[in-house]
C-alpha cells in the first residue's frame, strides 16, 4: 500500500471529514451525517481555518481523504510562557485502520508542534478507546494527567 499523504484541510474536504468523525462507536452517537448538519460542520470549518492556533490535518490516499486530526497550538503562562499543542480528533477510515495512517497523521502533527516551538503535546482519549491507548502509547505518550470534563 502506498504512504498517505498528510495535508492541511480544505473546505471541500469536510464531508469526507464528518463521514470520518461519524465512523466510529463514539462519534456515531454524535455526530450526524444528514445534509442539514452539514453548514455546522463548514462553520465550524471556517473558524479553526481562520485561527492560526488550529491546524485542521487530512490523511488522503489516491484522492480519498482517509484520516483526520486536529491540531492546536496553546500559549500558555507556566513553564516561563511556553506553548504545548494537543490533538483531537484523530479518526482513520475503520477500513484502513492498522496501516500506518493514524501514526503518519500524528508524526506529522507532532513535527508541527515542535516547529512551532512547542514544549510538549497532549490529547485525551475516552476510557473505553483501548486499543487507541496502546497505539499512544507505542508513540511514545505516556499516561500522565487525570482528564476531567464538565459538558456544557
Amino acid at each position: 500500500m502506498r504512504s498517505a499523504t498528510i495535508r492541511r484541510a480544505t473546505a471541500i474536504d469536510v464531508p469526507a471529514i464528518v463521514a470520518l468523525l461519524a465512523d466510529d462507536v463514539l462519534g456515531a452517537g454524535r455526530e450526524s451525517l444528514a445534509p442539514e448538519a452539514l453548514g455546522d460542520y463548514r462553520r465550524a470549518f471556517r473558524e479553526i481555518d481562520a485561527n492560526e492556533s488550529n491546524t485542521l490535518l487530512v490523511a488522503e490516499l489516491e484522492g480519498v481523504v482517509v484520516g483526520t486530526l486536529q491540531l492546536t497550538i496553546i500559549p500558555g503562562m507556566s513553564r516561563r510562557g511556553s506553548r504545548r499543542a494537543e490533538i483531537e480528533a484523530v479518526r482513520v477510515a475503520s477500513t484502513l485502520r492498522r496501516r500506518g495512517i493514524g501514526e503518519a497523521l500524528v508524526r506529522d502533527a507532532i513535527d508541527r508542534a515542535r516547529g512551532q516551538a512547542c514544549v510538549s503535546i497532549q490529547l485525551i482519549s475516552h476510557v473505553t478507546r483501548t486499543d487507541a491507548h496502546r497505539f499512544y502509547a507505542r508513540l511514545g505518550f505516556a499516561t500522565s494527567h487525570v482528564g476531567m470534563k464538565l459538558m456544557l
